[in-house]
């Protein structure tokens, strides 16, 4: 990477610190990669070689609005993977999915990610490809029934996504065709506007923090509140949140706890899951929020700085 692109993304914020997850950033829609960003992603250790599969069914589309399953965190304390939020999953997903199309990309193992992925699937009746290990990962994306993310370190799945064209391909699948998409941590981040409110290493540099933009707002996964008792010294998530919201023309960040999923349905969003949520809007006080929360207002507008 150029000193110029490591030099800019030095001088982008982030907040929190913790397990994958977060996104935020500025209200603009995604860009594609700078020219000669783009390119196929070759297989590495963990990584399968072109097989095929992943390919899904021909011309599967649902036509309809956007519908997205947005979950804080793939595990649960005392529950398995995906454990506590799998009737969502299932109802989410409905009898029309047959197969889904896996986003190993944030975990440097993807053939033992898929594994996990592949038999938690599988025990719920759909079958599910991992990209990973198909010839033509824009032919997988555009040939997919629904599309599932899991979670990992956000800077490296972001890369991955610029890096084998997948940015404006995954946009259209969702927001034209209206494929279901489901993210689970850095999944969910980048499905926001931006990765800026990660709270992951930047361990490498994708092209740029521009996310895919499925909705017009950030997610901060695995939300921590402040410890009263704690003897830590450092920023908590709320304060790291804050100081992105010191930056202009920041939109609002949505803390999701770990068990709390967001549900987004065409212009309808809902808090689901058995946690709350922490809204922060710039300029504003953080407000509390329980399950069956509406959030539909903050689809209309990304930074709703009027509210």
């Amino acid at each position: 990477m150029s000193r110029k692109v490591t030099a800019k993304m030095a001088k982008s914020s982030m907040a929190g610190s913790g397990r994958g997850g977060g996104s935020g950033g500025g209200s603009a829609p995604p860009r594609g990669p700078p020219a000669g960003q783009e390119g196929a992603g070759r297989a590495g250790p963990g990584q399968a070689a072109c097989t095929g599969r992943g390919q899904g069914r021909a011309g599967v589309g649902m036509g309809g609005p956007r519908r997205l399953l947005l979950v804080s965190n793939s595990t649960l304390h005392g529950g398995g993977y995906l454990g506590h939020c799998q009737q969502h999953i299932k109802s989410f997903l409905g009898e029309k999915v047959k197969r889904v199309l896996f986003v190993p990309y944030a975990l440097h193992d993807r053939d033992a990610y898929a594994r996990t992925a592949r038999e938690k699937f599988e025990s719920l009746g759909y079958g599910l490809d991992s990209i990973h290990e198909s010839c033509d990962p824009v032919e997988a994306v555009r040939k997919s029934e629904a599309i599932f993310i899991g979670g990992g370190n956000t800077f490296r799945l972001l890369k991955a996504l610029y890096d084998n064209s997948l940015i404006q391909e995954i946009r259209k699948r969702v927001l034209e065709d209206g494929i279901p998409y489901m993210g689970s941590s850095a999944g969910t981040n980048v499905a926001t506007v931006s990765i800026n409110t990660t709270n992951d290493m930047p361990i490498v540099y994708p092209p740029s923090l521009q996310a895919l933009g499925l909705v017009p707002f950030n997610i901060n996964p695995h939300y921590l509140d402040p410890d009263v008792k704690s003897t830590h010294m450092g920023e908590t998530r709320e304060e790291r949140i804050r100081q992105y919201h010191e930056e202009p023309n920041t939109p609002p960040v949505l803390g999701l706890r770990e068990g709390a999923m967001l549900l987004v349905e065409g212009d309808k969003a809902t808090l689901q899951g058995v946690t709350g949520a922490r809204l922060f809007l710039r300029g504003k006080k953080p407000t509390e929020h329980e399950p069956g929360t509406d959030f539909s207002f903050l689809l209309i507008d990304s930074n709703l700085q009027n509210l």
